[in-house]
C-alpha cells in the first residue's frame, strides 16, 4: 500500500516557478517508478514526467521538456517536480502517481496508486 500527498500548488504569473512535492508512504517507494500527470479544465488527465526506481532516468512530455524536472529522494521518501518558465496552458491539477513497476512509464495504467491532486494556476 502506497499513500501520496501533494503540496506545492498555487498560483503564480507567466514565467514564474513552483516547485510541487509529493510525499509517499509505504515500504516499496523505492522500488517504484513515479510519475506527475496533470489535468486542465474539459481536457483529460495527461503525462508530465516520469522516473524510474534510482533516479537515474527521467522522461517528459514535450511540452514541459527543458522547463520541468522530476527528482526523488528515496531516503525521504519524495518526488518533487520543479516547474519553471511556467505558461497558462500549465494551468491543471497536478497529480502524483506511484508505478507498480520500476521504469519509468508513460502510461497511466501502468500507476496503481495516486494522490489526491494540488491545483497549479498560472496567469498571463
Amino acid at each position: 500500500q502506497v499513500q501520496l500527498v501533494e503540496s506545492g500548488g498555487g498560483l503564480v504569473q507567466a514565467g514564474g516557478s513552483l516547485s510541487l512535492s509529493c510525499a509517499a508512504s509505504g515500504r516499496t517507494f523505492s522500488s517504484r517508478a513515479m510519475g506527475w500527470f496533470r489535468q486542465a479544465p474539459g481536457k483529460e488527465r495527461s503525462f508530465v514526467a516520469g522516473i524510474n526506481w534510482s533516479g537515474a532516468s527521467t522522461y517528459y512530455t514535450e511540452s514541459v521538456k527543458g522547463r520541468f524536472t522530476i527528482s526523488r529522494d528515496n531516503a525521504k521518501n519524495t518526488v518533487n517536480l520543479q516547474m519553471n518558465s511556467l505558461k497558462p496552458e500549465d494551468t491543471a491539477i497536478y497529480y502524483c502517481a506511484a508505478a507498480w513497476g520500476a521504469s519509468y512509464t508513460v502510461y497511466s495504467g501502468d500507476f496503481d496508486y495516486w494522490g489526491q491532486g494540488t491545483q497549479v494556476t498560472v496567469s498571463s
